[in-house]
């Protein structure tokens, strides 16, 4: 397997949690509601692969910028 390695800034890097957070939560209801076994074996697959992708990523987001790394509320106080 060859390996891609990429730079982001810690706003860039909240961008692509996001968007992953929320392909996961996409592909999770998907998998809890469609009554197509084939659709939730193929999504289910995907999704196994985003989680694996997403654990470590937050992980190591957290680790280097706190848990404010996975928080993506846009509400203003």
């Amino acid at each position: 397997m060859s390996r891609f390695t990429l730079d982001l800034a810690e706003s860039e890097l909240k961008i692509v949690l996001e968007a992953l957070t929320e392909m996961e939560a996409r592909m999770a209801q998907v998998c809890d509601t469609s009554t197509d076994e084939d659709e939730i074996a193929e999504v289910g697959n995907d999704l196994i692969e985003v989680r694996l992708l997403l654990k470590p990523l937050i992980e190591k987001a957290t680790t280097q910028y706190g848990k404010g790394i996975t928080n993506f509320s846009r509400e203003t106080f």
